[in-house]
């Protein structure tokens, strides 16, 4: 399996490159008022409104900074209604992939109900990489409210 790196600080991070659409670069958000603080903003992609998600605050951290290597990876994503979405994910140093089997993925011994996107790794020579699973990645009620079915808003 092929899978797409980024970083967040000095922690590397990979996610299946078959859930990705397109990484572009880093465009002007447009914000979302009372929206929580790991959301970046929306943007237009390709005439869709596609909500941005900062994996640099969602995991804790200070916003992802305006790198040359910083993009936006655009990923499938299923809404709370069973249907196909765009999901943009902010992250530095996006800037290699790497093949790994399924098999070399390791539990990484410890289970954060914060986090639950977060839980096997693997290694290389530079050391250790978590694997994020995009489709645990948000809270029931985010997506409701990043997704919400058209029938909803009217």
């Amino acid at each position: 399996m092929l899978f797409l790196l980024f970083e967040i600080g000095s922690d590397r991070y990979c996610l299946d490159v078959s859930r990705v659409v397109e990484v572009t670069a880093m465009v002007s958000f447009r914000k979302i008022a009372q929206a929580p603080a790991y959301v970046a903003g929306l943007i237009s992609y390709r005439g869709t409104i596609v909500p941005v998600i900062d994996l640099s605050v969602l995991l804790g951290g200070d916003p992802s900074r305006p790198l040359y290597s910083t993009r936006i990876i655009l990923v499938e994503f299923e809404g709370t209604d069973g249907t196909d979405h765009i999901l943009g994910l902010l992250a530095e140093k996006v800037t290699e992939t790497v093949s790994r089997r399924e098999e070399e993925f390791q539990q990484a011994g410890i289970s954060v109900k914060e986090v639950p996107f977060l839980d096997r790794v693997v290694f290389d020579e530079h050391g250790m990489i978590q694997r994020v699973e995009t489709e645990r990645m948000l809270p029931e009620g985010v997506r409701k409210q990043l997704f919400a079915p058209a029938a909803e808003i009217e």
